[in-house]
């Protein structure tokens, strides 16, 4: 189930980044085909433009790899927390096992 939702995540980031860059043009040179140009450091294109786009892309990565990180993290607090509740229902059941055993003792 895991490898199943991690491959259809890794499929939508990657569409939704291929759009974009399509949207975009060519990061860094200038304005991108969409009409909006994404600032005045990437409007004017050149060294700067790049390097701009370069660390725009990075800190986007890091964002999603810190995202990734927090729902993976998320993911495996509610396996434990599951993992708990199980534990303590099979106590549960034993327990009401015992109370069934001992009326039937008493009969």
């Amino acid at each position: 189930m895991a490898r199943f939702l991690r491959s259809n995540i890794r499929r939508f980031v990657t569409l939704q980044l291929r759009m974009s860059s399509d949207q975009l043009g060519e990061l860094g040179k200038g304005a991108g085909k969409g009409g909006g140009g994404g600032g005045s450091i990437r409007e004017a294109g050149g060294a700067m433009g790049k390097r701009g786009a370069t660390e725009e892309e990075k800190y986007f990565k890091r964002k999603e790899q810190e995202q990734l990180a927090v729902l993976k993290q998320h993911h495996q607090d509610e396996i434990e927390h599951h993992k708990k509740e199980i534990e303590r229902l099979l106590h549960e059941i034993d327990r009401h096992k015992g109370k069934i055993r001992k009326l039937k003792h008493d009969d």
